[in-house]
C-alpha cells in the first residue's frame, strides 16, 4: 500500500507539473504564467528609461528624451542611427504589438493560437497578403535609401530582442506561451499590407453581380449610384479639369459573366475612415496655417498609433507612427504639417478564371498560359501543417475555387488588387518626415501605392493643398463594379491614372482643405470614379462650419473634432415624425415619441434621442432591403444616403413592401411599424440594462488586440458621436489620434489618442489618455529643438 500511495503520489505531481507548464486549448501553462520569478509579476514594472545601452552597429551616440507622457524624442546624428533606434524604442515599448499584427498580416496566427485561426490564415494566403508583401520588399529593397534605413530599422528592434531574457517578456507571450522571433525587412513589409487590408481591402464585385442578375441594370443603378444628387466632393467642384490630356479607358463591347455565389470573404470594417483638413493664414486667427488630422480606425489596446520625436541635424519630425515602420505617418516638422484619410478606392477587382483540366493553364486572349502554383504552409499550434495550393494568374491570386468559399469548381475569381502591385510606401514617409515644402510634398508622396490615401498637407510658406494619391487603375466606365471576363483581354486594366492627374488642389479660393471619405470629385472629372460607399454626412458638416464664418481658431478645430451633430438624422427623422404625429400610439410610444421629437440632433452622452434614432433606423432600414436577406446569394444593401432619399422622394417604391406581410406598404406604413418594433425593443433594453441615455446605450470600449482579454481593455468609455458623425466614435471604433498643429516658427501641435505610449498592461501609461481623449482634452505636443534636456524631460537614455 506504501508503494502504491507513492507511485500515485509521484504520478499526480508529475500530472500537476504537466499541468502548470503546458498550454491547453487557450489555456496558457499556468505554472510559467504565475511563476514569481518569470510570469505575469515580472511585467508590472514600467520600462526602464535611463541610463546606457550599447546597440551594434551605431555610427554615433543618440539620445532618447522621455517626457512627461512616456513620448521618446529621439536624437540622431544621422538617418541610419536615428531609424536603428526607432527601431529599438519602439519595439522596448510595442514589441509584441508589432510582431503579433505581422503575423496576422502573413496568415501565421494558427501557429500561435492554433486551429481556431486557420482559416483566417487561409484567406490571408488567399487573397495574396504575402506576395503583396514580396512585391513591396522587393520596391523598397530597389531603392537604396529605403533598403538601408528599413535594414536598420530591423537591426534595432533585433537588438531589443536579443537584450530580453524570457522572464520580461510581454505579458502576452507567456499568455500564448511563444517567444519573439527575429524582425526582419519583410515583416516591414507586412505591416504595411496590414494597413492596406484594413483601408483598401474592401469590395463589392461578387455581391453586386449576384444583385444585377437579380435587379437589372436600371434598378440597380436607381439603388446603386456613380454620384448622388448632392455632393460636396474632396476636390471643390468648380475645379478646372482642362489640364488632364489623358483619355478615359473606352468601354468594350463585351458581355460580362452573372456567376452566383453565396458566401463571400471577410471584408475590413466599413467604420474605418478619418476626418482631415487645414484653413490657409486668412482663414486662420493668427494669420498661420492650421491643420488637423483624426484617423478613425479600431479601438484598440495597445493603441494603433505610438507618438514618437524623430530628429537629426538635418530634420526634425514629430507625431504618430506605426509600430513596425519608419517615420512619422501624421504629424509634423520644422517646415509642414500633413495627415491623411482613407480615400476608399475601388482598388480590388475579380476576374472568372478558365482552367484547363489540370489546372496548370488559364485562358486569356485566346491562349493558354502558365499557371504559377504557389504552396501555403500553414503551421498550426497542436496539429500537422496545413497546405493550401494557391493559383497564381497574371490577375492575381484565385482567391475563390472550389476549396475556399465556394463548391463550384468552375467558380474560379483572381483578385486583381492593386495591394500586390509592391510599392515604396515607406519611402514617403522617409521623405515626408523631412519635407521643406510643397514640392517637397507632392514628390513624396508619388511613391504612395496603396492604400489610396488624402493627404492634407500645410507650410510654414502659408500653403495648404489635399492630393488624392495611390496608384489608381484607369478603368472603362463600369469597370471593376461586377465580376469580370478573365478571358478577355478587354477586360484587363489597360493602365493607370499619371499620378499629376490624381485629383488635387492646392491653396483653393475659399481658403481651406477637407477631407471625410467622402467622394473624391464631381462628375467633371474625366476618369472614371463610381460610389465606393463614400461617407455623405461628416464632410457636409466640416465644410458647413468652414463656410460659417470668417476666422477660426484651435478651440474652434477642438470643437469640431469632438462635434456630435447627427446630419444623418437630422436628414430623415422629421420626416418620420412628421408621418406619425396622426397615428395612435400607446402611452409607452407617446412618451418615447416625445423624448425624441425633443431631441436637439447631438449625440451628447445624456441625451436619449440618440438612442431611440439608432434603434428606430436600424429596423427601419432592415424593413426596407429584407428582399436581400438571403442564405443562397451573398448581396449588400444600398448605402444610407440613398435610403434615405428613397424614403423622402419615392415613398411608394417597391421595395417599400414587407415581404412577410400580405399587404402592400409604404414609407409611412414602414416609419410607423419600425417605431413600433423600436419601442417595444428598447423598453427591453431598459428593463435589462437601465436607462438608455447616450453613453450607457452605445457603450464605447477598447479592447485588447486579443479580444478575449477583458482585464485588458477598457469598458463603458463616456464619449459621445457615433458613425456618420465628426466625432465618429462607435462601440469599437473612433478618432484613433486627434491632432491640430498650427504653422508657427516652429510649428506648435496638440494631439491625443485612446490609449497610452506603452503596450505593458502593468503600466501606468497602457491607457492613461482615455479619458482625457474621451474628454475631448489634448496634450501639447512637446517639440523639441535642440539635443538637450529641458524642465519637461523625465528622463535620458543613451544608445551608443
Amino acid at each position: 500500500m506504501k508503494l502504491f500511495k507513492l507511485v500515485l503520489s509521484g504520478l499526480l505531481t508529475a500530472l500537476v507539473f504537466f499541468l502548470l507548464n503546458n498550454k491547453l486549448g487557450s489555456i496558457p501553462p499556468l505554472g510559467k504564467f504565475l511563476n514569481p520569478a518569470t510570469g505575469i509579476w515580472q511585467n508590472e514594472t514600467d520600462e526602464k528609461l535611463t541610463g546606457t545601452v550599447k546597440i551594434e552597429g551605431l555610427k554615433d551616440q543618440v539620445n532618447v528624451y522621455y517626457d512627461a507622457q512616456l513620448v521618446p524624442h529621439i536624437f540622431a546624428q544621422n538617418n541610419y542611427d536615428l531609424y536603428k533606434a526607432q527601431g529599438y524604442i519602439t519595439a522596448k515599448h510595442r514589441l509584441w504589438q508589432m510582431e503579433f499584427q505581422t503575423h496576422a498580416a502573413a496568415g501565421r496566427l494558427s501557429e500561435i493560437i492554433g486551429e481556431g485561426a486557420l482559416n483566417y490564415d487561409r484567406e490571408q494566403r488567399r487573397i495574396g497578403m504575402g506576395y503583396g508583401a514580396e512585391q513591396s520588399l522587393k520596391a523598397m529593397e530597389a531603392n537604396p535609401e529605403t533598403a538601408e534605413l528599413i535594414k536598420a530599422f530591423a537591426e534595432g528592434v533585433n537588438s531589443y530582442i536579443s537584450s530580453l531574457d524570457a522572464h520580461v517578456y510581454p505579458v502576452e507571450y507567456k499568455l500564448l506561451d511563444y517567444a519573439p522571433e527575429p524582425w526582419t525587412t519583410k515583416k516591414t513589409a507586412y505591416l504595411l499590407m496590414y494597413m492596406t487590408k484594413m483601408l483598401a481591402g474592401g469590395d463589392s464585385d461578387l455581391e453586386y453581380t449576384n444583385l444585377l442578375r437579380k435587379l437589372g441594370n436600371e434598378r440597380f443603378d436607381k439603388l446603386f449610384p456613380d454620384f448622388y444628387e448632392d455632393l460636396d466632393p474632396i476636390i471643390p467642384e468648380d475645379t478646372d479639369w482642362s489640364f488632364i490630356d489623358e483619355p478615359i479607358t473606352p468601354t468594350p463591347q463585351s458581355e460580362m459573366p452573372l456567376d452566383s455565389i453565396s458566401k463571400t470573404r471577410n471584408m475590413p470594417n466599413p467604420d474605418n475612415g478619418s476626418n482631415n483638413w487645414a484653413i490657409s493664414g486668412d482663414l486662420s486667427y493668427s494669420g498661420k496655417p492650421i491643420l488637423a488630422n483624426d484617423p478613425h480606425l479600431g479601438l484598440n489596446l495597445p493603441s494603433i498609433w505610438f507618438v514618437m520625436q524623430l530628429a537629426t541635424p538635418e530634420h526634425n519630425s514629430f507625431g504618430a507612427t506605426l509600430p513596425g515602420a519608419l517615420g512619422v505617418v501624421s504629424g509634423f516638422n520644422q517646415f509642414c504639417s500633413w495627415g491623411e484619410t482613407n480615400a476608399t478606392r475601388d482598388v480590388i477587382d475579380y476576374y472568372k478564371i478558365k482552367f484547363n483540366g489540370d489546372k496548370s493553364a488559364y485562358e486569356h486572349d485566346g491562349q493558354w498560359k502558365k499557371v504559377e502554383k504557389r504552396i501555403e504552409e500553414i503551421a498550426v499550434r497542436g496539429s500537422e501543417t496545413f497546405l493550401d495550393t494557391v493559383y497564381y494568374t497574371h490577375h492575381g491570386p484565385v482567391t475563390y475555387d472550389e476549396n475556399f468559399l465556394s463548391e463550384d469548381e468552375k467558380a474560379n475569381y483572381a483578385m486583381k488588387w492593386v495591394g500586390h502591385l509592391g510599392g515604396n510606401n515607406q519611402l514617403t514617409l522617409i521623405k515626408m518626415n523631412r519635407a521643406k515644402g510643397y514640392d517637397d510634398y507632392v514628390d513624396a508622396i508619388q511613391h504612395f501605392v496603396a492604400p489610396a490615401q488624402n493627404f492634407v498637407f500645410a507650410s510654414t510658406e502659408g500653403d495648404i493643398a489635399l492630393w488624392i494619391q495611390g496608384q489608381l487603375p484607369n478603368k472603362w466606365k463600369g469597370q471593376g463594379k461586377f465580376l469580370l471576363d478573365g478571358t478577355n483581354p478587354e477586360h484587363d486594366w489597360q493602365g493607370f491614372i499619371p499620378q499629376q492627374f490624381n485629383a488635387h488642389v492646392k491653396n483653393p479660393e475659399r481658403g481651406f482643405v477637407s477631407s471625410a471619405n467622402q467622394h473624391p470629385v464631381n462628375e467633371d472629372y474625366p476618369f472614371y470614379v463610381f460610389n465606393d460607399g463614400y461617407e455623405t454626412y461628416r464632410n457636409q458638416v466640416i465644410n458647413d462650419f468652414f463656410r460659417s464664418k470668417d476666422k477660426f481658431n484651435i478651440q474652434d478645430f477642438k470643437d469640431l473634432h469632438n462635434n456630435n451633430y447627427n446630419m444623418k438624422a437630422a436628414d430623415l427623422l422629421p420626416t418620420m415624425l412628421i408621418y406619425l404625429q396622426d397615428k395612435e400610439l400607446s402611452e409607452d410610444e407617446k412618451a418615447i415619441y416625445e423624448q425624441v421629437k425633443s431631441w436637439n440632433f447631438n449625440n451628447d452622452l445624456e441625451e436619449v434621442g440618440p438612442s431611440i434614432w439608432r434603434r428606430w433606423w436600424y429596423i427601419l432600414y432592415n424593413m426596407i432591403w429584407d428582399e436581400f436577406e438571403s442564405e443562397d446569394e451573398a448581396l449588400d444593401t444600398p448605402f444610407a444616403y440613398q435610403t434615405i432619399h428613397l424614403l423622402k422622394t419615392d415613398g411608394e417604391n417597391e421595395f417599400m413592401d414587407i415581404l412577410e406581410t400580405p399587404e402592400r406598404e409604404t414609407a409611412t406604413d414602414l416609419f410607423l411599424l419600425s417605431f413600433k418594433q423600436a419601442v417595444t425593443e428598447l423598453n427591453e433594453w431598459k428593463a435589462e440594462n437601465g436607462d438608455y441615455n447616450w453613453q450607457n446605450y452605445k457603450r464605447t470600449r477598447a479592447g485588447h488586440l486579443l479580444q478575449g482579454l477583458p482585464a485588458f481593455s477598457r469598458f463603458d468609455i463616456p464619449i459621445g458621436g457615433d458613425r456618420n458623425i465628426v466625432n465618429a466614435t462607435s462601440e469599437t471604433h473612433g478618432p484613433s489620434w486627434r491632432m491640430i498643429v498650427e504653422m508657427t516658427s516652429p510649428p506648435t501641435g496638440l494631439g491625443i489618442y485612446p490609449g497610452g505610449q506603452s503596450g505593458n498592461p502593468g503600466s501606468q501609461f497602457y491607457d492613461n489618455y482615455i479619458d482625457d481623449w474621451a474628454k475631448g482634452e489634448y496634450n501639447s505636443l512637446l517639440f523639441m529643438q535642440k539635443n538637450e534636456p529641458s524642465d519637461k524631460i523625465i528622463a535620458t537614455q543613451i544608445l551608443n
